[in-house]
């Protein structure tokens, strides 16, 4: 039997932006619940969450980690998240299992991008927050200025519970006015003496409680009666208002900490367990189905995998949540994506890099599984008999292109082995082999995820690879109309290759009225595979070809337009017409037509005043607004078109159209200009013309590889 019911397993994740303090916390959880003897440190590499051989060297959490403790008969499951939105999709499948969020905010720098990013994930999971300002023994710590940024980001729905009786140095004394109590640490920190609150102090906190209370009750019309009658609620009543207005996502309730100085993490824990809902106090799951799944550890068996990874001499891990029943050892589970059924031979309770076995987990607690065979992130294991699918997590489009290549030739399939891996392990790092660009291209978050991709391949996999320069998919088309004819002809003994054909191309466009001086015998429309149109058009008259040779014709269209006239890129949007030309009766054959058809295109295509287009992206920077400047500086450098700023609260969006060939090596960049203190997003917008001097260029240096091919 397990140790804990489901109403009695707390999860929570840990956020905030990189340095605020997350795995520092979660040391002193463990240490005070007494999991551990001492606290590890970030700068002695030796924390519990940040084991990695790759975090230990640069100092930062990469992967969100599984650890527990247990707290005054309850179990706390937390999930210690990266600050660096490279590895968003670590934060987005923690807080996918969490029930609740533990947003920590630097007293020192206040309310900064990172945050802002993943409160807008929070949002979309309404996720129950606790806020919890942190460093306030750091000499430039200003809590007002933090408590007033959070609630000018994040709305009135942050409510102080706590606050410091100072700041610096000198911070030991933490005033709660939810309970009416000072807390007094001693240097090392640990379990704080309580006291009455000072009588300086009494009007801030009374006020403080007040408006806390009101908070509480304004949110539940039982509670606004009560509060009415009595002029106050008891510590039952708020803790009951509290938890539902945190799980209706109306109230966030802001804490103080020195996680560095082991102060205020017992008070965070002790509401955690008290206030914060259990996953059977939250709303059902909804499967794909529209079905809701209510957390019972006597229902139907099911489970989700939110997280793999793959450890040295040991296989897959699997990271999974218990959504109902109770998952046992030796317990045969459906997977509904795949329909494999597989068997759970070890279950685990997770501490960083220890894994301790277990029996069985209840509804709403979080483990972990080894080798299991045909199961993947986003998957839903279930009882046989079953169909239950809950909603898959939906990760972020990457913001970085790269092309990878191995330094030794013939590793190629010793890379695709690696970067498989890899995608079982990250969502958010897409591999594509590019057939149009003959590469194969890593798409992730930023050069930070890039770093820690290739860290991985040369160091588990043992394979030297070097990054570089993707290719861009230019495309090319034409902007006025030209006619043009080609007789192919050879004769080499026997039957000989004759046709001719005369051909008209224009800019195609949706609307574009038919042809008025050809005789228009049949049209075909042809959506291109790499977007834009074809448009055929049969204008023969009096037999001057035969129809059975027009697929031959448009076949080398075709092919001349899947190899570009001027770079070798995919042609697009173009209107073909054929109307004359000339066959033998004996030599005529489809290869003729085929290379007929294909030169007279050629050759129209250069006659037709080419344009090759380049993809252009849609460009989003969040910067404080004494970095705008830099960033559009930057930006413009780019050949960007800055299309307007917004405010996002302390912060300026600004939004801007950039080729994509000027976005190589942005992520870097705007790390440099900005100290870390911008965040990017961009994704496809439209292609347009490239300016004409860079078209001249393309094309020499085309023109240029074609001879060198050809030598």
């Amino acid at each position: 039997m397990s140790e804990f019911d489901t109403s009695h397993v707390k999860n929570i994740v840990l956020l905030g932006h990189a340095g605020s303090g997350k795995t520092t916390l979660a040391e002193c959880m463990l240490f005070e619940a007494g999991i551990t003897t001492r606290r590890g440190t970030i700068a002695d590499g030796n924390t519990t969450g940040d084991y990695h051989e790759l975090e230990k060297e640069r100092g930062n959490s990469i992967f969100s980690k599984l650890l527990h403790t247990k707290w005054r008969g309850y179990k706390i499951n937390i999930l210690d998240t990266p600050g660096y939105d490279d590895f968003t999709g670590e934060v987005i499948s923690a807080l996918r299992v969490a029930d609740t969020g533990v947003m920590l905010l630097n007293a020192v720098m206040g309310v900064e991008v990172g945050t802002d990013i993943i409160w807008d994930y929070t949002e979309k999971f309404k996720t129950p927050m606790i806020f919890a300002v942190n460093k306030l023994d750091e000499d430039s710590a200003d809590f007002e200025r933090t408590v007033r940024e959070a609630k000018s980001h994040f709305g009135n729905k942050v409510v102080v519970v706590q606050y410091p009786l100072q700041t610096g140095s000198g911070f030991h004394e933490i005033i709660d006015v939810l309970r009416m109590t000072m807390y007094r640490f001693k240097d090392a920190g640990g379990k704080p003496e309580k006291l009455p609150i000072p009588d300086e102090e009494k009007a801030k906190a009374d006020e403080l409680h007040k408006e806390l209370v009101e908070a509480v009750a304004s949110n539940d019309e039982t509670l606004m009666e009560k509060y009415f009658d009595k002029g106050e609620l008891d510590e039952d009543e708020m803790k009951v208002g509290l938890k539902k207005a945190m799980i209706n996502h109306d109230l966030f309730p802001l804490f103080c900490l020195s996680a560095e100085r082991n102060m205020g993490s017992g008070r965070l824990m002790g509401f955690i367990d008290n206030v914060c809902p259990s996953a059977n106090e939250m709303p059902p799951q909804i499967t794909k189905k529209g079905n809701e799944m209510v957390c019972d550890a006597n229902g139907p068996a099911c489970m989700f995998i939110y997280k793999t990874t793959s450890e040295p001499h040991v296989g897959e891990l699997s990271f999974f949540k218990v959504y109902s029943g109770t998952i046992k050892t030796g317990m045969e589970l459906e997977n509904e994506t795949t329909g494999v059924s597989e068997k759970l031979n070890q279950l685990f309770l997770v501490e960083g890099n220890k894994r301790t076995t277990t029996n069985e987990l209840v509804a709403g607690d979080i483990g972990a599984t080894l080798k299991l065979k045909n199961t993947h992130v986003n998957n839903t294991l279930h009882a046989k008999g079953k169909s239950y699918e809950l909603l898959p997590i939906e990760f972020p489009p990457p913001n970085m292109t790269v092309a990878i290549e191995t330094v030794k030739k013939g590793e190629e399939e010793k890379l695709s082995q690696a970067l498989h891996q890899l995608r079982e392990e990250d969502p958010t790092l897409l591999v594509e082999v590019s057939p149009e660009l003959k590469q194969t291209l890593i798409h992730c978050q930023g050069d930070m995820h890039l770093a820690v991709a290739k860290w991985k391949i040369e160091n588990q996999h043992k394979l030297e690879v070097k990054f570089v320069k993707p290719r861009i998919a230019y495309r090319e088309t034409i902007r006025k109309m030209a006619d043009a004819s080609y007789r192919h002809k050879k004769q080499s003994g026997g039957a000989g290759q004759f046709g001719e054909v005369f051909m008209r191309i224009e800019p195609w466009y949706e609307g574009m009225p038919e042809p008025t001086d050809l005789n228009v015998r049949g049209r075909d429309v042809h959506d291109l595979d790499w977007g834009g149109k074809l448009v055929f058009y049969n204008c023969i008259v009096g037999g001057a070809i035969d129809a059975r040779f027009l697929p031959s014709i448009l076949k080398g269209v075709m092919e001349k337009m899947h190899n570009g006239p001027l770079t070798g890129s995919y042609a697009r949007d173009i209107r073909v017409c054929v109307y004359d030309g000339k066959m033998h009766p004996v030599d005529s054959n489809d290869i003729s037509f085929k290379i007929a058809g294909l030169q007279a295109f050629r050759t129209a295509f250069q006659q037709a005043d080419p344009q090759i287009l380049e993809p252009v992206y849609h460009v989003e920077v969040l910067c404080p607004d004494d970095l705008t400047g830099h960033v559009m500086g930057d930006l413009q450098s780019r050949r960007a078109i800055v299309e307007g700023i917004d405010s996002e609260g302390h912060f300026q969006k600004v939004i801007a159209k950039v080729p994509l060939a000027e976005m190589d090596g942005y992520s870097s960049a705007l790390r440099s200009i900005t100290q870390g203190r911008a965040k990017f997003k961009m994704h496809f917008q439209a292609y347009e013309p490239v300016p004409y001097d860079l078209q001249r260029k393309l094309i020499d240096d085309y023109s240029k590889t074609e001879k060198e091919e050809y030598a």
